[in-house]
Order: C-alpha cells, then structure tokens, then sequence
C-alpha cells in the first residue's frame, strides 16, 4: 500500500502515469496549496509495493509500504 501526503503534493500526474495498476488518480478537493492531491484508490488490494509511484513523484510526498506475508 502507499500513502499520499497531500500536503506536499502538487497534483502533478507523475505517479498517475506510473501506476502500472491505475490505483492513483487526482482527487477532487484542494489542498491548502490549492492544487488537487493525488488519492490512492485500492478496494482489491492490487498494489504491488512496485515504488513506481513513489520513485516519479518530485516532492517526495510517497511512501510505500509492503506488507509481510501472513504465517
């Protein structure tokens, strides 16, 4: 899973297009800087922990988290 600070966040699309599985997208509302943060959207739990997100995004707003198998 990712988590999406969007207070630095500046709606830039970078891990939009990144996303091999289209489990990001821009929201609807602001953020205090007036730019419309990326939202991570995974009902299915299809996110892989790729960092493709993360990896694109310039201000650093991403972190991913990889959960460990259950045993």
């Amino acid at each position: 899973m990712i988590v999406i600070d969007e207070g630095f966040c500046k709606g830039c699309t970078y891990c939009v297009s990144a996303c091999p599985y289209d489990l990001i997208q821009l929201g609807e509302q602001t953020n205090s800087q007036g730019y419309h943060p990326a939202t991570y959207v995974d009902p299915e739990g299809k996110c892989t922990g790729c960092v493709a997100c993360a990896i694109t995004c310039p201000e650093v707003a991403i972190e991913v988290y990889k959960q460990s198998p259950k045993g």
